[in-house]
């Protein structure tokens, strides 16, 4: 008779915590808080977002964009930037052309990075240009002027500047950026993009 009634009352017991916990969360400010995870649990770690690029049309740019792609790789955990799979619409488009280098951003990881020849042809290294330009799909802004440290200096840094890596400072944005979907702590997707606008650099 004990036990059963010792089942019984775990089991409410168990009950009403869950119910506690989720009567926990607060409104501050319009926004919920839980508790901290406790820290004797183990944390899994979460699988990067993968955002998908297609450089069919970067033509003699290609090499360049893949190896910026590879640059935020090994930059970032909360995501990964992936060639597209034949026959699957990319999140990111690739295009050569003649003007000057520019990112069309339509949401948070999602647009088009225009490799321009015209930077090139000006001096400018092509594997800065293809990391600084996927940098604006990714959330960066321009950070003008600024350092050769700075990857999102673009073109104030000088034609010298072949710095392709991001600084940590924008390591740290873009892992908030996407950290905010997968489910690390950060700003919310989308916060830094501004959609639909042409950022030319």
């Amino acid at each position: 008779m004990y036990s059963q009634h010792s089942r019984y009352s775990r089991t409410f017991v168990h009950g009403f915590t869950a119910a506690l916990t989720v009567a926990a969360l607060s409104l501050v400010g319009g926004q919920a808080y839980a508790a901290a995870p406790d820290p004797g649990e183990r944390q899994q770690p979460l699988a990067a977002r993968v955002v998908t690029y297609d450089a069919g049309a970067s033509a003699e740019f290609k090499a360049a964009v893949d190896r910026g792609a590879a640059i935020w790789n090994e930059s970032v955990d909360a995501l990964e930037l992936r060639p597209v799979a034949a026959g699957q619409r990319a999140n990111i488009r690739i295009v050569a052309d003649n003007g000057w280098p520019r990112a069309l951003t339509t949401s948070l990881g999602n647009g088009t990075v225009y490799m321009g020849r015209q930077a090139v042809d000006e001096g400018y290294n092509t594997i800065r240009i293809a990391s600084h330009e996927l940098g604006h799909i990714l959330g960066l802004p321009d950070r003008k002027p600024g350092p050769c440290t700075s990857l999102m200096s673009g073109s104030s840094a000088g034609v010298s500047c072949t710095n392709p890596n991001p600084n940590a400072a924008e390591k740290s944005e873009v892992e908030g950026n996407f950290g905010a979907i997968t489910g690390l702590v950060g700003t919310a997707p989308g916060a830094r993009v501004a959609r639909g606008v042409v950022i030319v650099d």
